[in-house]
């Protein structure tokens, strides 16, 4: 890996990975991070890197088939990792054409790109020969799976079902992918994560949503029973899998990534109200979201015993981290939460 494309890198996720890979890969040339910079894109996060002589940064939309041809044309990547996603559940009940779209068609416009520019033959389409040391990853979710009862664990091998336009958008951008392994050859993989918490996460999601209003004494809303539960991974933990299945994963596979932490949600909002010194009166039980997963749990056997990953973090020793990182950083969360994050582009990019 020495020319790397990554989408929605100003993301969650993303930026924690780009910070993980220019500090761990020093042989890397390259890193070029396309983001369109929606609501959850903040360049904001990726500050302690903006000054590395291999970031660069392009404002763009992984559906704008001319960029992105332009993109690899340019630069020439030999890796592709693909974060970029419409992500909330809840939104995507309101709004499901735009996942549908970015998620599907924006999966295919990279795959399409990297295919023509890998592909020692790309006119001839029986062509399966690729340049040494290329590979696109598709970073995926366990939501995929759909839910799970209250015994057994997602493989790689269960089932698709997913439940939710969101998830239904990730389950097809899977598909597209593994497709373009079988029909073209192209070396690929897929990761499927379980919920990941940490520094950056946009303030929409559970853990940093709870940090946010108990320390302003605000409800914290919780679905249904909030007996919820999901497999708990730290994302400096995701970034590291990632980064294996990069170096060892076997082309064509899908390798799932959990932290081994199954908690239900009402507990990690007990355990943050503690952590803060607030009382469990400002928890506030609201309708539970249409289609909503009762149980998700990640089998890591895979990734574990092909790859040699395991997590590092235990969630006892990450949600302190993480509570303490919101505590330490009330300028980005509130720049966030009020949208002036979003002038940050316009401040950074726009004058050059």
């Amino acid at each position: 890996m020495k020319k790397l494309l990554v989408t929605g890198g100003a993301g969650f996720i993303g930026s924690n990975f780009i910070q993980y890979i220019l500090d761990k890969q020093q042989d890397l040339v390259l890193l070029l991070d396309l983001d369109l910079l929606t609501y959850a894109g903040n360049l904001e996060n990726l500050e302690p890197v903006k000054d590395d002589p291999r970031y660069r940064f392009v404002k763009g939309d992984i559906r704008d088939k001319t960029l992105v041809e332009k993109l690899f044309a340019e630069y020439d990547f030999d890796t592709v990792v693909h974060f970029a996603a419409e992500s909330h559940v809840d939104r995507s009940i309101l709004e499901p054409e735009v996942f549908l779209t970015t998620n599907i068609i924006g999966t295919q416009t990279l795959l399409d790109a990297a295919k023509r520019h890998w592909n020692l033959d790309p006119d001839n389409k029986h062509s399966r020969e690729y340049r040494p040391g290329v590979r696109y990853l598709q970073v995926s979710t366990d939501e995929v799976y759909g839910a799970l009862g209250k015994t057994g664990m997602f493989t790689e091998t269960t089932p698709l079902a997913p439940n939710s336009p969101y998830s239904a958008s990730k389950t097809g951008a899977d598909l597209i992918v593994r497709a373009y392994h079988q029909t073209y050859g192209l070396p690929v993989n897929i990761t499927r994560c379980s919920n990941n918490y940490g520094p950056y996460q946009f303030p929409e999601k559970l853990i940093p949503l709870m940090i946010h209003n108990a320390r302003q004494d605000k409800p914290l809303p919780v679905y249904g029973d909030g007996m919820q539960i999901r497999d708990w991974l730290h994302v400096k933990d995701h970034c590291s899998a990632i980064a294996t299945v990069l170096e060892k994963g076997k082309t064509g596979e899908v390798y799932n990534i959990g932290g081994n932490n199954e908690k239900a949600n009402i507990e990690i909002v007990r355990l943050i109200l503690e952590a803060l010194g607030k009382p469990e009166s400002l928890i506030t039980y609201v309708q539970d979201r249409p289609g909503h997963d009762r149980r998700y749990a990640i089998d890591n056997t895979k990734i574990t015993t092909e790859l040699g990953w395991a997590p590092a973090y235990t969630f006892e020793e990450g949600i302190k981290e993480t509570i303490r990182w919101y505590l330490d950083h009330p300028g980005w969360v509130e720049r966030v939460t009020s949208g002036a994050y979003q002038r940050y582009y316009q401040e950074m990019y726009q004058q050059q």
